[in-house]
């Protein structure tokens, strides 16, 4: 640029080092400009006839120089996920040894399954037994293996107390629904219900606690979706495998979890011991038995 030649501002910054990067862009499409100060910033300046050219530079530059968004906090994660599942294995195992050897009442096995027409009846608890159920040695393996997975997941989420309490919970209100809606002459025994409970809820509570964050509509849903894959591959396999308890399980997980994620009810459950929760899932069933037993 001459001295007679006018100039134009194009930038300016309190950082010399700023106006120097924005400089060199210039300086790369041959455009030529200079640097000065006036006493408070300074200013980049090219002659008027480039300005132009060289604004368009400068917010193609700006444009592709975004900076990147700050990475997602990493979620909340809570110890002594393993106390849940360890407790779940306990007590699977527990019933089915009591039943198995005929500790207590010799018909316990009729009267915890889960009965459409007596639940109708007002049998309400058998919602509760059934889940401790099972047909069969391989059946238990099962549901031990895809509830002490899936309810780890979960705990480290929610805390081992209230995940259990929630999927407990959900996998009761679940059998509950399809004892009421189904015909009377149905039955069924078995955790799964609880297995994809504890899949629902996982699923949801990620999704909905991720759901402000800044990113791709495909990593926002991509808990939901995984979990959905999930209960289509696991949740239909196997002869007499009952879909419409494994579908109303994951449904109403979803709906406890995503529930679980809002930040009002967030901040009640956080207040809620995760001991205490532990404790009212184990007394929900414990109480069950002791209705069904009482019979």
């Amino acid at each position: 640029m001459t001295g007679m030649e006018p100039i134009h501002e194009v930038y300016r910054s309190a950082s010399r080092a700023r106006c120097a990067e924005r400089l060199l862009v210039l300086t790369a499409v041959e455009i030529p400009a200079e640097i000065h100060f006036d006493g408070a910033d300074f200013i980049l300046s090219v002659a008027g006839h480039d300005a132009a050219h060289a604004l368009a530079h400068l917010r193609q530059y700006e444009r592709e120089n975004v900076p990147a968004p700050p990475p997602p906090p990493a979620p909340r994660l809570y110890d002594h996920a393993r106390v849940g599942a360890v407790l779940y294995v306990v007590v699977l195992l527990f019933v089915a040894f009591a039943i198995s050897y005929g500790w207590g009442r010799t018909d316990a096995f009729e009267l915890g399954a889960l009965d459409a027409g007596r639940v109708q009846d007002g049998q309400w608890w058998r919602a509760w037994t059934a889940l401790t159920l099972h047909m069969s040695a391989n059946h238990l393996l099962s549901n031990l293996g895809g509830g002490v997975w899936f309810g780890y997941l979960a705990a480290r989420q929610l805390g081992s107390g209230m995940s259990w309490l929630l999927i407990v919970t959900g996998a009761a209100l679940a059998n509950g629904l399809e004892a009421q809606w189904g015909p009377e002459e149905y039955r069924s025994v078995g955790a799964s219900t609880a297995v994809f409970t504890a899949l629902g809820l996982m699923a949801a509570h990620s999704w909905w606690t991720r759901r402000p964050l800044r990113q791709s509509r495909a990593r926002r849903w991509a808990p939901l979706v995984a979990g959905t894959v999930l209960l289509g591959w696991l949740g239909t396999a196997g002869e007499g495998t009952d879909i419409t308890a494994h579908l109303l399980g994951f449904l109403v997980g979803c709906l406890f979890g995503a529930a679980a994620g809002f930040r009002g009810v967030a901040r009640a459950v956080d207040r809620v011991p995760q001991w205490l929760a532990g404790l009212v899932a184990l007394a929900s069933i414990a109480g069950a038995w002791a209705l069904a037993l009482a019979s």
